[in-house]
């Protein structure tokens, strides 16, 4: 990257799927089959080529999806090492800061084959080891078998915005980018325990826990090792508490200065590339630099957004989202001069059972987010048809404190994570709708998240001499940062990646990241409102709409036809028997909620039925084994 601009030379870059074995007791050349059904898993991830590499004790897969579309970038990679012993490398993600590294290992003694981001991180890894991660700016999760030692690493970007899962066997590992690519190997067992379902329904994110029994999710900013003794994780980067010693301009200053560098770093691809737009402050900032930057080499910014059938003109506020988004996604576009799209989805469309499917299919669990997971897999669909490369606002509330709960004195000062606080008070401290009464006591929801809060807030760092409240503001942004935003990026990762589509996230650059993260809770509200630094830092280049708007989280259908197509399939899969279902809920529960005229429909009337649906599309098409007591 230069120093002004951060921009990169020609490479090759890879976002896509990953898997591998491996295996201290017994031979795995002869399990080119098995690594191979493991690869094939992931031909959504990396749609473009595949390969596989395997070696006595070990066996790597890739799934490639070309966003620089170079020779020479191909995976698994190899090297010889300098005393002996071959290296292999399969790698999901970008490293931005590629360039740098890449001239440092020149400087060396290194020398290069390709001019990919890839063989950057193999030959870094020859000279510094698994110590390398330490280096890296981007996205990214990678696993290394090194012939020299018999080891495996396996590591993951600081923010967790790839995702890299494992499972321990009685002789070494599996791994995969998503779970689905560990299911297929006949060692691994489709069991989900209470605590997956905990998981599942508790609507936070357990640091490690994988949700299928026995199955580990690397952590961000993580390297697991593994060798004949087992693994052992070692934590290279976490959130430190350090002093902020900037005044208000220079902070505004220097955010603007990070967002400049990042988004011009994360724009390089030699594929189409474009900006999702929600009309809202984050995506909106993302577009417009993006527009300036394009503008300068003589590019117009493409923009998708997504809507729904007359959600403009029917809009109710509600109590999540005051406006509806396309007056200000319209209203962006004109102002950066944007080529935009809207991309219109009915009831029908969004309640399809293949969408349904697909989505269940790409996140491996039943999320329950319903018409918000399905209109975002169809929006990425659809943009995939004119662009391989996205840009988006992902992450901007967590680092900036944006969401209303944020500026909740009573969500502040609740023992409990402050979503889920705002949670319980919106649906009235009602559990999961219609759930099986005796599941619901052995699942003990409550003291599970009691117990994951209690856990997280150990970990926040403490800076001495900070005022009780802007503790309790550290405290708060800690755990966005380190549990609810892991939550969307895996969202975000797994629709996105189902249909071929790399998305980047400028706001998880951990450089902003750490440098937000510890400006007081004064600064990051210096004008009074939600995410004052992020306005500040781009106000000159945005409408005043949008610097006015307040927050509003990510669409969500108000057709009530929309309810009546959740009305009729949920009928239809509890007369067809909904294998499962009848363990995990009161059926006649469910008729019901069938049966309601559509104006006594409640928004958690509504999610229950979106829940039921997932859950019975899951036990199909996983057919997990599951331990409820």
């Amino acid at each position: 990257m230069d120093a002004e601009h951060g921009e990169a030379t020609a490479g090759w870059w890879n976002v896509c799927g990953i898997v591998g074995w491996a295996a201290y007791e017994r031979d795995l050349t002869s399990e080119q089959p098995t690594v191979q059904a493991m690869t094939d898993t992931m031909a959504c991830r990396g749609p473009d080529a595949e390969g596989t590499w395997l070696r006595r004790h070990a066996g790597l897969g890739h799934r490639r999806l070309a966003v620089i579309d170079l020779p020479g970038g191909s995976q698994p990679m190899t090297r010889e090492g300098t005393d002996g012993g071959d290296v292999g490398l399969v790698f999901s993600g970008e490293i931005y800061n590629y360039v740098e590294l890449r001239d440092e290992l020149r400087r060396r003694g290194h020398t290069f084959r390709t001019d990919s981001d890839t063989e950057v991180v193999l030959v870094g890894y020859l000279e510094w080891g698994a110590a390398l991660a330490e280096r890296l700016n981007g996205m990214y999760a990678f696993a290394v078998w090194d012939d020299r030692d018999e080891r495996l690493h396996l590591v993951r970007d600081r923010m967790g915005v790839k995702p890299l899962y494992y499972y321990p066997t009685d002789d070494g590992v599996l791994f995969a980018s998503e779970p689905k690519g560990i299911l297929e190997n006949p060692l691994a067992r489709r069991v989900v325990s209470l605590d997956g379902l905990r998981e599942i329904f508790g609507v936070t994110k357990t640091p490690g826990h994988g949700i299928w029994e026995g199955m580990r999710e690397v952590e961000p900013g993580t390297v697991v090792t593994v060798d004949r003794n087992g693994a052992r994780a070692h934590v290279y980067w976490r959130l430190t508490a350090v002093p902020h010693t900037d005044d208000r301009d220079t902070t505004v200053a220097r955010v603007r200065e990070l967002l400049d560098d990042i988004v011009a770093r994360q724009l390089v691809a030699d594929v189409p590339r474009c900006v999702l737009l929600s009309g809202g402050l984050d995506s909106s900032a993302i577009t417009a630099l993006s527009a300036g930057r394009l503008a300068r080499d003589g590019e117009q910014v493409r923009t998708f957004a997504v809507d729904f059938v007359g959600q403009t003109e029917n809009f109710k506020p509600d109590a999540m989202r005051d406006t509806p988004d396309t007056p200000y996604v319209h209203d962006v576009a004109e102002h950066v001069h944007s080529r935009h799209e809207d991309i219109v989805l009915d009831a029908k469309t969004l309640a399809d059972p293949d969408a349904r499917r697909a989505v269940i299919r790409a996140r491996d669990i039943p999320a329950g987010l319903g018409d918000m997971d399905k209109s975002l897999y169809l929006l990425f669909k659809a943009i995939r048809a004119h662009s391989t490369v996205a840009l988006s606002g992902e992450s901007a509330d967590e680092v900036f404190g944006g969401y209303r709960w944020f500026h909740d004195e009573q969500v502040q000062r609740a023992d409990m994570f402050p979503w889920i606080a705002q949670f319980a008070r919106y649906r009235g401290n009602r559990g999961p709708g219609a759930m099986n009464a005796d599941l619901m006591r052995r699942l003990d929801l409550v003291g599970h998240l009691r117990a994951r809060y209690a856990e997280a807030v150990a970990e926040v760092p403490t800076l001495e001499g900070e005022s009780e409240h802007e503790a309790r503001m550290r405290r708060i942004s800690y755990l966005h940062l380190t549990r609810f935003v892991r939550i969307l990026l895996d969202r975000k990762d797994r629709m996105s990646m189902a249909v071929g589509l790399e998305v980047r996230v400028p706001f998880c650059d951990h450089r902003l990241v750490e440098y937000v993260f510890n400006a007081p809770w004064a600064l990051k509200t210096y004008d009074g409102r939600e995410k004052s630094l992020l306005r500040g830092a781009t106000a000159d280049v945005l409408p005043r709409s949008v610097v006015e708007r307040v927050k509003s989280p990510y669409p969500s259908t108000q057709d009530p036809r929309y309810a009546a197509e959740l009305q009729h399939h949920l009928a239809d899969a509890i007369a067809h028997g909904a294998p499962g279902l009848e363990g995990l809920y009161e059926l006649d529960a469910l008729r019901r909620m069938t049966k309601l005229p559509l104006e006594q429909v409640s928004t958690p009337d509504r999610m229950a039925m979106e829940r039921a649906l997932d859950i019975a599309t899951w036990l199909e098409m996983y057919r997990p084994e599951l331990r409820l007591s």
